[in-house]
């Protein structure tokens, strides 16, 4: 879409405003909304030259004596809002820093565009097409509260398998999935049906193509939206937008949507896995014939993935809550292996039925990542690998969750904790750094504002530690 097509967007549907919208660190969307006659009273100036916010309010980024920033949108990304009253276009916008005309550093957008151009320039490939697939829960209402006097959490949810004895308006009807009894039985069993058919309407309304919806495995709501790959800046805004409207759909139905990657303890938790693949002059470079019908290519990718999977840990689950997430027999791939069909493996290849649609799957992510910085990360591991031809050894087809004790020791792990990614992060980041897409600021940045959140965590007393120590 040409500045051009914007203008004629706002004039037919008479829009009042335009917002305009940037990802944060964390991941979240942040925005600024601005009457659309100040784009309209000189289109093309206005998408040359931006709009100047204060950028020392974003968590992670330029302190106050540096904090002028220019929001650039892309004019490719106009949509009609489908939430607000108003009439109004949302576009996202790159971060750019005034001093040099460039794309800020700690913007994720900005960092998405340079691990592109890093690709291109390597000459390993010119396309990288990835496909998350989110995971999230719904909830009839969460309440939580943390203070000196104690903590606590409380989700309430009707499909919950612990709602089988409670009273409810109307009566309780008892129709609910168990304890991983979501994969996937019919209404009334599934009651999301209508909410996740809601999202997707309004999801392929914005140009967002859906393959799929279900409910997933754990009980109390927990649901995925599989839409279509594209290249990587694009599918992360497609990403930001997926969230936007699972959030505001399930808002407007007076629910509760989180994707929080472990909200419910023993239950499955909210992964999303990332399928990826390289292309070059239109091919596949992921196509070949070894196994699974892999190329040299995407096993070397897979090397890299794997040898930098810790370091990786600290961007694809950057939460403390993400590690409760990763851990054994709940669907978590924890070992670092790959393998055709075996979900126990963090890496998998997909069964397709043309070579154009060979690619692997990361599993290990969660949708508590930032998708700008996500795939740019797991894209530098990947071509760290095939530049420096990191084999990833043969694959793992057995259950990896059961391996005696001898073989277990021998299949390293994703990290256990976000601390421990940080610190892996910190001794493995020159691969990230390579053409400049992530920098070494960004870096002590990001390990900064995550270990925030670690000493958070580390200093509030837990309510289960009064379970195990209390009487002691």
């Amino acid at each position: 879409m040409a500045v051009a097509d914007v203008v004629k967007l706002i004039t037919e549907n008479d829009v009042k405003f335009v917002d305009l919208r940037f990802t944060d660190t964390r991941g979240k969307e942040q925005h600024v909304t601005i009457p659309a006659h100040v784009l309209l009273d000189d289109p093309e100036a206005w998408f040359e030259h931006g709009h100047a916010f204060d950028g020392s309010s974003i968590a992670g980024w330029k302190g106050i004596q540096a904090s002028d920033m220019l929001l650039m949108a892309d004019p490719a990304t106009a949509r009609i809002d489908p939430f607000y009253d108003e009439p109004t276009v949302f576009l996202h916008c790159d971060v750019i820093d005034p001093a040099d005309g460039k794309g800020y550093d700690r913007d994720p957008r900005s960092i998405a565009k340079r691990a592109e151009a890093y690709l291109k320039a390597s000459g390993l490939g010119d396309t990288a097409y990835f496909g998350p697939e989110p995971e999230f829960f719904v909830f009839d209402s969460v309440t939580w509260g943390t203070d000196m006097s104690g903590c606590f959490v409380k989700i309430k949810a009707e499909e919950a398998a612990w709602a089988s004895a409670e009273e409810f308006e109307g009566g309780n009807m008892g129709h609910r999935p168990g304890v991983k009894g979501g994969y996937f039985p019919v209404p009334p069993v599934d009651s999301s049906q209508d909410i996740r058919s809601a999202m997707v309407l309004l999801l392929e309304e914005l140009g967002i193509p859906v393959e799929v919806h279900h409910h997933e495995v754990a009980t109390a709501g927990q649901n995925e939206i599989g839409t279509k790959f594209s290249t990587l800046t694009q599918r992360a805004d497609w990403t930001q937008i997926l969230k936007y409207v699972v959030h505001n759909v399930a808002h407007s139905y007076g629910k509760t949507a989180t994707f929080m990657p472990k909200p419910i303890v023993g239950d499955n938790g909210s992964g999303m896995h990332v399928h990826q693949s390289i292309w070059k002059d239109g091919k596949n470079l992921f196509a070949g014939d070894g196994y699974a019908g892999l190329s040299d290519t995407a096993l070397y990718y897979i090397g890299g993935i794997i040898k930098h999977a810790k370091a990786l840990n600290a961007i694809t689950n950057p939460g403390t809550n993400s590690y409760k997430r990763l851990v054994p027999h709940y669907e978590a791939p924890v070992k670092l292996a790959y393998s055709a069909k075996n979900r126990s493996a963090s890496i998998r290849i997909p069964h397709v039925a043309s070579p154009k649609g060979r690619r692997i799957e990361a599993r290990f992510p969660d949708p508590l990542a930032n998708p700008y910085l996500c795939f740019s990360a797991l894209l530098m591991a990947g071509l760290d690998g095939i530049q420096n031809k990191i084999h990833p050894g043969d694959a793992a087809d057995k259950n990896l969750y059961d391996l005696p004790p001898e073989e277990d020791k021998l299949i390293p792990t994703v990290c256990a904790s976000l601390d421990e990614a940080l610190a892996a992060l910190d001794k493995d980041r020159e691969f990230l750094t390579r053409g400049g897409v992530f920098s070494n600021d960004w870096i002590d940045a990001y390990i900064e504002l995550k270990m925030q959140e670690v000493n958070l965590t580390r200093m509030t007393t837990h309510p289960v530690e009064f379970a195990m120590y209390y009487s002691l």
